[in-house]
């Protein structure tokens, strides 16, 4: 059987389902399928034809979440192109060396532009268009494509191994890596997505995460897209918690995805501020990209009555590897990021590269037609280690149970090596969350002359309440063995954070120990 296509999925949902709602901006834009499906074959043979597109060539996105870049992003793709959607806060430098590092040959933006994106990209000696999409008739408006055409590319089928999205790694632990992923690695993932979470035409989101990652691109957009279901993007362009539940009930959405940040503000604003019009009915609500305490999913499923289902992704697999099932397919476990999902497999190894038991620790190792086959690099032995044994090494330490549910202890570069006793840092977080002071919390290693390392940590109060260094010491005295307890404490109200709203340890470390210096 043919590897699947994710342009193919795309087309063979808007033939079953042409007059459902595909993408909309509540109260501004509605799209169906069909409409869709036409809006991006006229954009791909726009691309080809008027500025030279070719399959493998790489064009740069840099927009906001809107339909525009939806459009061109399926446009670019659907061309054999290469899309590499990028982070429109960055700046100029970090643009230049996204730009340089994917081989971009063209930079797209909406009307408005990007002056940081289009710098680097005169920089860089690279023309630059913008988008725009007047009303739901289309076609969308393409101004400054270089003349360069007679490329044809759109008409050709996609194929299963042509490069279809190029992004990088977030950098923990050094500079980022490109990861190009197919369009057999996209369909496998939206497949597996569309399976667990059983999508169908009958559901609906909001996009509450950016589109220039995995997680909003391939969970609530893609595979809704896919499924015959519908997106709505926040008029913004972003995620807004004051427009969030209007949104939601807007589109009817049956179900969101989000990072635990992103939950803990909805969280915090429906303490603050019930919707009075109330909260729709959803299947589940899903959380990943960062680890969610035990004590954060009950309070979701409390406030919004649907069941929360952890989840563990990477950009090198497409997005999804792990997940907890629906009520109707099994128990979800609270603490647990899940199992393995689809046609992906999953190892626990030791450094020699064997299994170890179920409730022993080690590396999770992952294979699968969802994972990349390798990183864009010029050092052969990054790939080497990434991908010893046949299995792509996650950098990320897990136990799993005898049923198959994994938990992460932490990535293993984060460990807290205390005097030979290693620390979890995701244990000690779900200690400080259950405060009921603490609105977010992160622990993280200082180094220490006579231990190594040793454990601090930051965090920030609930509205309203009061709460300092001892009485945070003291809770986790009472619930954490002595060596894992905070021995400082930063009380604060903010957190550095990345552009998606990951809590990256190195970066507050660096942030709270700069200051105390």
């Amino acid at each position: 059987m043919a590897t699947p296509t994710l342009t193919a999925l795309l087309k063979e949902a808007a033939a079953a389902f042409p007059d459902r709602r595909a993408i909309s901006v509540p109260g501004k834009l509605e799209l169906t399928h069909a409409a869709l499906d036409a809006l991006v074959d006229a954009a791909a043979a726009r691309l080809a034809a008027d500025a030279g597109v070719r399959p493998g060539s790489v064009v740069a996105l840099s927009f906001p979440n809107t339909v525009e870049l939806v459009i061109l992003f399926l446009a670019v793709i659907r061309a054999r192109a290469v899309a590499a959607p990028l982070n429109p806060a960055y700046t100029q430098e970090e643009l230049e060396f996204y730009l340089s590092d994917s081989e971009s040959r063209l930079l797209l933006t909406n009307a408005e532009g990007n002056p940081p994106a289009q710098a680097a990209a005169a920089r860089l000696g690279l023309p630059h268009a913008t988008a725009t999409l007047h009303d739901a008739a289309g076609p969308i408006q393409i101004a400054g494509l270089p003349a360069g055409g007679g490329s044809n590319g759109h008409q050709a089928n996609n194929s299963a191994d042509d490069v279809a999205l190029f992004l990088h790694t977030s950098g923990t632990t050094s500079r980022p890596k490109g990861v190009p992923l197919t369009q057999g690695n996209l369909a496998a993932s939206v497949l597996n997505i569309r399976s667990v979470y059983r999508l169908s035409e009958a559901d609906a989101t909001v996009v509450a995460l950016p589109l220039f990652h995995v997680h909003g691109l391939l969970c609530s957009l893609l595979s809704s897209l896919a499924s015959g279901a519908s997106a709505a993007l926040p008029a913004a362009g972003r995620f807004s918690a004051s427009a969030f539940w209007a949104d939601m009930r807007a589109c009817r959405a049956t179900w969101y995805t989000a990072v635990p940040t992103i939950h803990q503000i909805i969280l915090d604003r429906h303490a603050s501020k019930p919707e009075e019009a109330g909260y729709p009915a959803l299947r589940f609500i899903r959380s990943c990209s960062a680890s969610l305490a035990p004590v954060i999913l009950e309070r979701l499923e409390a406030a919004f009555g649907a069941p929360v289902l952890e989840a563990y992704a990477m950009t090198e697999a497409s997005h999804l590897m792990t997940s907890n099932p629906l009520p109707e397919d099994g128990p979800r476990r609270p603490g647990s990021v899940g199992r393995p999902v689809g046609t992906l497999e999953m190892a626990i190894l030791d450094e020699e590269g064997a299994r170890v038991p179920p409730g022993k620790p080690g590396e999770v190792c992952v294979r699968g037609p969802n994972v990349t086959a390798g990183y864009k690099t010029s050092s052969p032995e990054a790939n080497e280690a990434a991908f010893r044994f046949g299995w792509f090494h996650t950098g990320d330490m897990g136990v799993v149970n005898d049923q198959g549910y994994l938990r992460l202890v932490g990535r293993i570069k984060e460990l807290i090596n205390r005097g030979g006793e290693k620390i979890s840092p995701i244990e000690v977080d779900a200690v400080l969350l259950d405060h009921p002071a603490v609105a977010q919390a992160v622990s993280f290693a200082v180094p220490d002359d006579k231990y190594g390392e040793e454990i601090n940590c930051a965090v920030i109060p609930r509205e309203g309440a009061a709460i300092g260094p001892d009485d945070v010491v003291a809770h986790c005295r009472k619930n954490l063995a002595s060596f894992k307890v905070p021995k400082k404490v930063f009380v604060t109200d903010d957190l550095p954070k990345t552009a998606t709203g990951k809590i990256q340890r190195r970066i507050v470390a660096q942030h709270f120990v700069s200051r105390a210096a």
